[in-house]
């Protein structure tokens, strides 16, 4: 038997040798079949990630062209849909918006809007400063040169740097040292222009002043979240799939939801400005100690009394007072919680009123208004108050509060005709109001409008 066994193994091993090559070649054609399969399986991969990029593509072009055509009047729907293209102007402010892709030389502010189609190749400037209707401010504004037609007559450059957002054109000139108009004509209006991109926006400057720039730079950097083009000195050629040139306005210091971008309210607008700038909101107001922030000025349209006025306060009415002086007004983190924190601003006419954004809603904004500057003082401030969400009270000045009633007399022009100096223009105006104004306030006066103030936000005159 034990001769036997290794030859009943052999016989057994070769028997089955057939069975393990036939499963062998199974398993290959399986293996072939499977790899078959899967090569098939990986095209058609390709061909659906190609179908869904391209579908992926159109969606993104379709939302964009719906973020850029709310910046669009109702009566230029139509043709912006058909042409891409939109232009638009008023007494403010111009607007171009552009669908298409565009082609932007940094050195010669060029923007070449290039087609396929055979058009007449046209070209306009546009100022992107929404103060249009004022010489001096708009004069030295650097125009964005806008350039359409068909691709081989207009000769675009080459891009060197591409882009995936639009580009949205301002200028940083003006009067934005000043912060009524820095406000005004680029906060605001650059909110309006940019909130709905939700910060998938590029801003490109064709002025910058350091000094301002870098002064917002929290709301700039809040609105786009892409370093700003017009910063440094490079000059290169950017690629866009879209642009818009100049900011959408609505007043002074105004958000009108019934304007172009629809939906927006000053309230939108304060509540962007309070995050910005780290506010902490008061929601209450104290009434039984209401705290008054009194804008303390130097140079001209000074409180020569100001001691005076800010010990009847406390002593007489137990009011709290906290003196903003000019320099504060710099650190808006700062400062704007020192604001939202009082009831009452009380000021003369001027820029320091501005601060009445950071006003909790509800406070009172006490304007002090100059002789000679009822215009300007109810146009820029006394009649936006309200839409900012604060009661506004109109302090006009008597004619013996005002030092040029000393240094005039009453029967001067200056004084008695107001009218007569304003018709010799704006410079024999600032001379008069603006520079050379200060301010004795009759302390009962005041006292009583204080106290008006307290039952506007609500407190019992009783």
């Amino acid at each position: 038997m034990g001769k036997k066994e290794p030859i009943l193994r052999k016989v057994l091993v070769f028997s089955a040798l057939p069975l393990f090559i036939l499963l062998l070649l199974l398993c290959h054609d399986q293996q072939h079949s499977f790899s078959s399969y899967s090569s098939d399986e990986g095209q058609d991969d390709e061909r659906s990630d190609e179908h869904h990029s391209e579908a992926e593509a159109e969606a993104e072009s379709a939302e964009l062209h719906y973020k850029l055509r709310r910046l669009v009047n109702e009566n230029d729907l139509a043709n912006f849909d058909a042409t891409g293209i939109s232009y638009d102007v008023d007494d403010f402010t111009e607007v171009s918006v552009i669908s298409k892709p565009v082609i932007f030389d940094q050195k010669s502010l060029s923007l070449y809007v290039p087609s396929n189609d055979a058009i007449q190749p046209s070209r306009r400037k546009v100022k992107p400063y929404p103060r249009r209707e004022d010489p001096t401010a708009i004069k030295w504004v650097t125009p964005v040169d806008i350039i359409t037609g068909n691709a081989t007559q207009i000769n675009p450059p080459s891009c060197q740097i591409m882009h995936n957002v639009p580009a949205l054109f301002f200028s940083f000139q003006g009067f934005v040292e000043n912060p009524f108009h820095a406000f005004n004509e680029i906060v605001i209006p650059l909110f309006l222009t940019s909130w709905h991109f939700r910060s998938q926006v590029q801003f490109v400057l064709t002025d910058y002043r350091y000094e301002w720039f870098w002064k917002y730079i929290r709301v700039v950097a809040k609105l786009s979240g892409y370093e700003v083009i017009g910063t440094k000195p490079s000059k290169m050629v950017h690629c866009f799939p879209a642009a818009v040139v100049g900011l959408r306005y609505h007043e002074n210091l105004a958000v009108n939801s019934s304007k172009v971008p629809l939906g927006y309210t000053m309230q939108n607008f304060r509540q962007f400005l309070w995050k910005t700038y780290s506010v902490k909101v008061k929601t209450t107001l104290n009434l039984q100690r209401p705290k008054v922030l009194l804008i303390s000025r130097k140079g001209s349209r000074m409180f020569l009394n100001e001691d005076e006025m800010v010990r009847m306060m406390e002593e007489e009415l137990g009011f709290q007072v906290y003196r903003a002086l000019p320099n504060e007004t710099s650190d808006l983190s700062k400062f704007g919680s020192t604001v939202n924190s009082c009831e009452i601003m009380l000021g003369a006419h001027g820029a320091g009123l501005t601060n009445g954004l950071f006003l909790p809603t509800g406070a009172v904004m006490i304007q002090m208004v100059p002789l000679g500057l009822n215009w300007a003082s109810d146009h820029y401030f006394g009649e936006p108050a309200p839409g900012i969400g604060l009661k506004y009270i109109r302090y006009k000045i008597w004619r013996n509060e005002t030092s040029l009633y000393e240094k005039y007399g009453p029967n001067d022009p200056v004084v008695s005709d107001p009218e007569s100096i304003w018709a010799k223009g704006y410079m024999a105006v600032k001379k008069a109001y603006v520079d050379e104004q200060n301010f004795r306030i009759n302390l009962v006066r005041l006292k009583g409008v204080l106290l008006d103030a307290l039952e506007l936000m609500g407190r019992s005159s009783a």
